[in-house]
C-alpha cells in the first residue's frame, strides 16, 4: 500500500528530473558567464534540452539477401510486357507494333542466337546485329562490308556454309533455305576454300586392275565442288565474287585432288558469272586455272554489262589466256585487270598491248611476276604513247632490261595519265636508270615509281625520288587551289549557256 504513491508519482518524478536538469544547465551557464564577464553579452540564450526520442523506423532496417531486391513491390506494367515479349519472341515476335523507346528495350534484351527465320526480315537495328557478330566472330572488320553489321553477318554466315559444304554429303537445302533471308543483304561472297566430295576407298580388285601410278593428278573426281548457279541466281544484289578452289589446313591428308579446279567446275562457274548481271568484281586466284579454263571463263564475260574488275592472279595462265583477256578489254567495261604470277610471255603481252593502245576504260594493269621480257615490255611501252586512261602499271619481275627502259624514257614525257609505275625486280641497269631519270625530268604526273632491286644506281633513284616529290607537291597545290574545284562548274555553266 505504501508503494502505490511512489508508483503513481512516476510521471511527476520524470518531469521533475527533467526540470532539475534544465536548472543545472542554466546554473552552469550562469557560472560560466560569471567567470568571463567580458563575453556575457555575446553568449546566446540558454538552450533548453529536450529528451531524445528514438525513431523506430530508423532503428529497424530490413537488409535483403537478394541483390536485386528493391522497394518497388510491383514492376511497371510496361516492364512486365517487355519481359514477356522478350521471353516469347521466338514463338510470337512482336516489334513493329511497339513504340520506338519500347522497341529499343526489347532489342537490347533479345538473345543473339535466335533463329534467322525470325530475325532476318524483322530486325534492322544495327546494334542487335553488332552483338550477333561480336558473339560469333572474335575479329570483325565491318568496313569491308559497307559499314553494315547486318550485311556482315549474313555474308560471313553464308561464306561459312560454303566453306564447309561437302558435295554428296551436305544437304543443299542448308544453303538454299537461307536465300529468302539473305538475298537483300549479301553483296559480296568471299570463299577461300571449297571442299571436294568424299572419296570412298578403292576396292582391292579395282586397285590391282588400275595401272596409273599417280595419286589422281590426271583423273578428275566423279563429283565436283559446290555449284554456285542456284545460289548466285537468288542473290539479286551480288556485286563481288572472290573464290579460291583449294582446302585449308589439310595437314597429313594432303592430295593434289584437293586443289583441282575441274572442267565441270569451270563450265558451271562460267554460266554462273554470265547470268549474274550485277557482278562488278570477279576474283579467281590460287586455283590452277590454265589457258583452256581461262578462255572458258573469259568467253562468258564478253559484253558483260557491269563487270569492272577481273583478278586471275596466281594461276597457270599463259599466252592464249592473255589473248583472251586482251579480247575482253575490247568487249567490256573492265577497269582493273590483274594477271600477276602467271605464265604470260612476250606474245601474250603484245596482245594485251595492242588492246591497251585503243582502250578507253582500263585504269590498272598488273602483270607482276610473269616473263614478258623486253619484247613484251617494249610493246606495252608503245601502247602508252596513245593510251589516255591507264593510271597504274605493274611490270615487276618480268626480266625487263635496258631496251625497255630506253623506250619508257621516251614515253614518260608524252604520257600524261600514268600515275603509278612499278619496275621492281628487273634488270634495268645503270644506263637504264639514267635514261629513266631523263624521261622523268619532263614528266609532271607520275607520283609513284618503284625501282627497287632493278640494278639502278642510288644516285638515279634519289634524283627520281626528288622528281616524284615535286610532282606530288604540285598535285597537292592544284587540289588546294579554288580553281581546281571551280573548273568543272565553270565548264558546265558555259556548256549550258551555249546549249
Amino acid at each position: 500500500m505504501q508503494d502505490s504513491p511512489s508508483a503513481t508519482s512516476g510521471p511527476k518524478a520524470h518531469s521533475q528530473s527533467t526540470f532539475n536538469l534544465q536548472r543545472q544547465a542554466s546554473t552552469a551557464g550562469g557560472a560560466s558567464s560569471g567567470a568571463s564577464p567580458l563575453k556575457t553579452s555575446q553568449n546566446p540564450a540558454p538552450i533548453h534540452l529536450k529528451p531524445k526520442t528514438t525513431n523506430v523506423r530508423r532503428m529497424r532496417r530490413i537488409i535483403s539477401e537478394d541483390a536485386e531486391w528493391t522497394l518497388a513491390i510491383v514492376p511497371l506494367l510496361t516492364e512486365l510486357c517487355i519481359q514477356h515479349i522478350v521471353k516469347n519472341f521466338q514463338n510470337n515476335p512482336i516489334l513493329k507494333q511497339l513504340l520506338p523507346e519500347h522497341q529499343k528495350k526489347v532489342l537490347s534484351h533479345l538473345p543473339h542466337d535466335l533463329p534467322l527465320t525470325v530475325t532476318a526480315n524483322l530486325i534492322d537495328d544495327e546494334n542487335y546485329w553488332h552483338r550477333c557478330c561480336i558473339k560469333r566472330w572474335p575479329v570483325c572488320h565491318v568496313a569491308k562490308h559497307g559499314g553494315s553489321w547486318k550485311r556482315m553477318f549474313f555474308e560471313r554466315h553464308l561464306e561459312n556454309l560454303l566453306k564447309l559444304f561437302i558435295p554428296g554429303t551436305t544437304d543443299p537445302s542448308v544453303i538454299l533455305d537461307l536465300l529468302p533471308l539473305c538475298r537483300n543483304y549479301v553483296r559480296r561472297i568471299r570463299v577461300d576454300q571449297f571442299l571436294p566430295p568424299v572419296r570412298l576407298p578403292i576396292p582391292p580388285q579395282a586397285e590391282e586392275q588400275s595401272d596409273s601410278g599417280s595419286e589422281g593428278e590426271g583423273n578428275e573426281p566423279e563429283k565436283d565442288h559446290c555449284q554456285l548457279e542456284s545460289l548466285v541466281a537468288g542473290l539479286k544484289h551480288l556485286e563481288e565474287l572472290d573464290l579460291v578452289y583449294g582446302v585449308k589446313d589439310c595437314g597429313m591428308n594432303f592430295e593434289w585432288n584437293l586443289f583441282l579446279f575441274t572442267f565441270r567446275d569451270c563450265h558451271s562457274l562460267a554460266a554462273t558469272i554470265k547470268a549474274c548481271h550485277t557482278l562488278k568484281v570477279f576474283r579467281l586466284t590460287r586455283s590452277k586455272v590454265d589457258d583452256d579454263k581461262a578462255r572458258i571463263l573469259i568467253r562468258s564475260l564478253l559484253d558483260h554489262p557491269a563487270l569492272e574488275e577481273l583478278d586471275l592472279s596466281h594461276n597457270l595462265i599463259g599466252d592464249r589466256g592473255a589473248r583472251a583477256a586482251a579480247k575482253l578489254l575490247s568487249h567490256s567495261r573492265l577497269r582493273v585487270l590483274n594477271l600477276a604470277n602467271n605464265q604470260v610471255r612476250a606474245p601474250g603481252a603484245q596482245s594485251l598491248a595492242h588492246a591497251l593502245a585503243h582502250n578507253t576504260n582500263l585504269v590498272s594493269l598488273n602483270l607482276h611476276l610473269n616473263c614478258i621480257e623486253d619484247e613484251g615490255g617494249q610493246a606495252i611501252a608503245h601502247a602508252l604513247e596513245t593510251n589516255k586512261c591507264l593510271t597504274r602499271l605493274h611490270l615487276g619481275g618480268n626480266e625487263l632490261s635496258e631496251p625497255t627502259a630506253t623506250l619508257l624514257s621516251q614515253v614518260l614525257p608524252i604520257n600524261t595519265t600514268l600515275i603509278s609505275l612499278n619496275l621492281t625486280c628487273n634488270h634495268i641497269g645503270l644506263d637504264g636508270g639514267k635514261q629513266l631519270l631523263e624521261g622523268m625530268s619532263d614528266n609532271k604526273t607520275i607520283l609513284e615509281f618503284d625501282l627497287r632491286l632493278s640494278d639502278v644506281s642510288q644516285e638515279s633513284e634519289y634524283l627520281i625520288g626528288q622528281v616524284l616529290h615535286a610532282n606530288r607537291e604540285a598535285t597537292r597545290q592544284r587540289t588546294l587551289s579554288p580553281g581546281y574545284f571551280m573548273a568543272p562548274i565553270t565548264n558546265n555553266s558555259t556548256e549550258n549557256s551555249v546549249g
